[in-house]
């Protein structure tokens, strides 16, 4: 059966070692003498499985917000030397907003 990491954690110590039993690898081998996390990392690796899960941004060009916040950033920077508090309150909101589109866009 194919297992993802995130299935893995949520297994007892004994469920992850009878999976372990049925794998023919080096990187499990003393598998009764791993703890939970070392388990699952060996596991991970003699059945090639990803340790952490790939987000993708859906729906919004990241590349170009990227861009905008790096701008913005530098007028913040401009902002801070100038000493001008409401521009720098306002650009710092508008790199929040920005940042907040890319976290609702990702799935």
């Amino acid at each position: 059966m194919a297992y993802t990491h995130d299935e893995l954690r949520h297994k007892t110590l004994a469920e992850l070692r009878e999976i372990t039993k049925d794998i023919e690898h080096e990187a499990v081998q003393g598998y009764t003498q791993l703890n939970k996390e070392h388990l699952i990392v060996a596991i991970c690796k003699a059945l090639n499985i990803e340790m952490h899960a790939h987000h993708d941004v859906v729906g919004i060009d990241k590349a170009a917000i990227k861009s905008r916040i790096k701008e913005l950033k530098q007028r913040r920077t401009g902002a801070i030397a100038a000493h001008d508090h409401a521009q720098l309150k306002g650009v710092r909101r508008r790199i929040h907003r920005l940042k907040r589109q890319i976290h609702k866009a990702t799935v």
